[in-house]
């Protein structure tokens, strides 16, 4: 087959972070063909991405579409080539129906006036034309980030992509999304369309893509057949190390209470209730992983126990005091740390530097305040020692975060929030969007945390990484615990038919 895609000695020096983010990097994709691009946060797969998709222009190199040279210094050129691309954060107008999103910019119109039912009539034909049904008038506010991942797929082939870029595709999807998506990328390869997968989970390769290329450091490692390597392999290219996928740890050992929640309801959007009567406790030196599909009401339980949303009723208990009502600053104080699940937006500023970051919940403490005045060489000396102890690549004291990779960023949140020992350590979705060395970095800063005997609340849709971590897993469904199970007596099926709706018992009777 001949290739959709080629790009030659590609090369991107960014002046800001002193960066070669691609150092001459080759890439050839075959039409047809679903082709992964794997490597560390930072290798350079977004950027390499970026300046195909013309988000980025590159100092050097050639780029050609279906054998043929072609210059892209613009989105706009990259779409007139044939190329789309479906970004990790997508790009849609929440007020606008599905379709006017799929027909922005290109909307049917009669004298200068759009007319909305041959809109929506377009986005139907179309949808249905690839086997990805939609409701036009719907607006994007009130459809799940899965669908939202199909209107950006429509979109771009509303645009007439041969070949489409996906980036972290599932990285904010359910299990159940996930495959959907799995089916929709295959049946647009069978039908001649060429996909390349930005990932950086390996499962993922191996289940949906023919070929796969690894960058390491800006640089091409080399491309190979899905089928002729092993997920250690693709490990190991990528990070340049062995690399441990399963971690090592000793049997917890529980001591005290620290966190106890009773008979909780909260609210969430609208006023609906998201969290319905939840009890569970948390004990210091064990990490209890928490289960179940995404929008189960696991967010809205972090923000009542964290104090950023309000309970409506019920308890929370830490450290034998009631908090239910207590300030985020009152509870911080205490000993309460928060890895938010977005931290982009609630877990940093990325408008400003490394060192505000680092100390933004410490700011009024000594040593790096007085009498309201920050003293900055303590600040200076926090910054470096996160930077030193969790291996921040490309971060410098003072200096902005905005342009560090995703597993980067995550680290300066971890080592803000489990400086100083904290009690309970809250995290929510901790590996979304990292590659296997970060994901390895994590989880054994996690488990060290335990050991040391922090109580960890750990919230993930990533059920190996439950599997992984926990010592006891609690599963939630519309709002409920629907089960807790002890980890060595748990099961993917046990753990798959709670997050369902199901009950263990009843399915034992059934057995039975």
């Amino acid at each position: 087959m001949p290739n959709a895609i080629e790009m030659r000695q590609i090369r991107k020096y960014f002046d800001s972070t002193g960066v070669v983010a691609c150092d001459n990097v080759d890439l050839s994709v075959t039409k047809g063909e679903i082709h992964a691009l794997v490597g560390e946060n930072g290798a350079g797969k977004t950027t390499l991405m970026s300046i195909l998709y013309g988000l980025v222009s590159p100092d050097s190199g050639q780029i050609l579409v279906d054998e043929k040279p072609v210059h892209i210094s613009h989105p706009n050129d990259a779409i007139r080539a044939g190329i789309g691309m479906v970004h990790q954060h997508f790009k849609l107008v929440p007020n606008f129906t599905i379709a006017e999103n799929i027909m922005l910019g290109i909307e049917p119109n009669q004298l200068g006036f759009i007319n909305s039912g041959t809109e929506a009539e377009a986005v139907r034909k179309l949808s249905e034309s690839f086997g990805l049904p939609v409701n036009p008038n719907l607006r994007v506010s009130e459809i799940s980030v899965g669908l939202q991942q199909r209107v950006e797929i429509l979109k771009a082939l509303q645009r007439n992509a041969q070949v489409l870029i996906l980036d972290e595709p599932t990285a904010v999807l359910t299990p159940q999304e996930v495959h959907e998506l799995y089916s929709v990328i295959r049946k647009l390869a069978e039908n001649g369309r060429t996909i390349l997968l930005i990932t950086h989970k390996l499962l993922e390769v191996k289940d949906v893509a023919n070929h796969v290329s690894v960058m390491r450091r800006g640089q091409m490692i080399g491309t190979h057949n899905v089928a002729d390597v092993t997920i250690r392999d693709m490990a190991r290219m990528m990070v340049g190390r062995e690399v441990i996928l399963q971690v090592e740890k000793k049997p917890a050992q529980p001591a005290e209470v620290v966190l106890k929640v009773e008979n909780l309801l909260v609210a969430g959007t609208g006023g609906v209730p998201a969290v319905k009567g939840v009890d569970l406790e948390v004990r210091a030196g064990e990490i209890l992983g928490v289960a179940g599909v995404s929008g189960n009401g696991q967010s809205e339980l972090v923000e009542a126990i964290t104090g950023l949303r309000t309970a409506d009723a019920g308890k929370i208990t830490f450290l034998g005091k009631e908090v239910t009502r207590s300030t985020v600053r009152d509870r911080r104080n205490m000993g309460m740390a928060h890895i938010p699940e977005d931290r982009m937006i609630v877990g940093l500023n990325l408008r400003t530097n490394l060192d505000e970051n680092v100390v933004v919940t410490r700011y009024r403490e000594s040593p790096y305040s007085k009498n309201g005045i920050f003293n900055r060489k303590p600040i200076r000396d926090l910054a470096q020692r996160i930077i030193d102890t969790f291996q921040v690549k490309s971060a410098r004291v003072g200096e902005g975060i905005s342009t560090l990779s995703g597993g980067n960023l995550q680290k300066i949140v971890l080592g803000r929030e489990l400086n100083g020992s904290p009690k309970l350590v809250i995290i929510n979705q901790p590996t979304r969007g990292l590659d296997v060395g970060s994901i390895e970095f994590v989880h054994k800063t996690l488990i060290q945390a335990r050991d040391d005997g922090a109580a960890i609340l750990l919230i993930s849709v990533e059920l190996e990484e439950i599997f992984s971590l926990s010592d006891r897993i609690a599963v939630m469904f519309d709002g409920h615990i629907n089960g807790v199970i002890a980890r060595q007596d748990a099961t993917e099926q046990d753990v798959g038919l709670l997050m369902a709706g199901g009950s263990l018992e009843s399915e034992k009777v059934a057995v039975s």
